[in-house]
């Protein structure tokens, strides 16, 4: 399942020394990697992960919006 049409935040961590994913529209789901790239591969993971999980517990699961905000 490729549900990478959630809107991704990504950035450099000094502090952690990686780059961190957040997926604003799934509460608390966020990944890490030591490459953008990593980070992008892992944060597909979670989000299949959040999602399986939410179905099991009978939430709904809400449908990716695109860009939530402007900069």
């Amino acid at each position: 399942m490729d549900n990478i049409r959630y809107e991704l935040i990504i950035f450099w961590s000094e502090s952690d020394e990686s780059f961190i994913v957040e997926v604003p529209e799934l509460a608390g789901c966020k990944a890490d990697g030591d490459t953008y790239e990593e980070a992008i591969a892992n944060v597909k993971l979670v989000i299949n992960d959040w999602i399986e999980t939410a179905i099991k517990m009978g939430r709904d699961i809400l449908k990716p919006k695109g860009k939530l905000m402007f900069a």
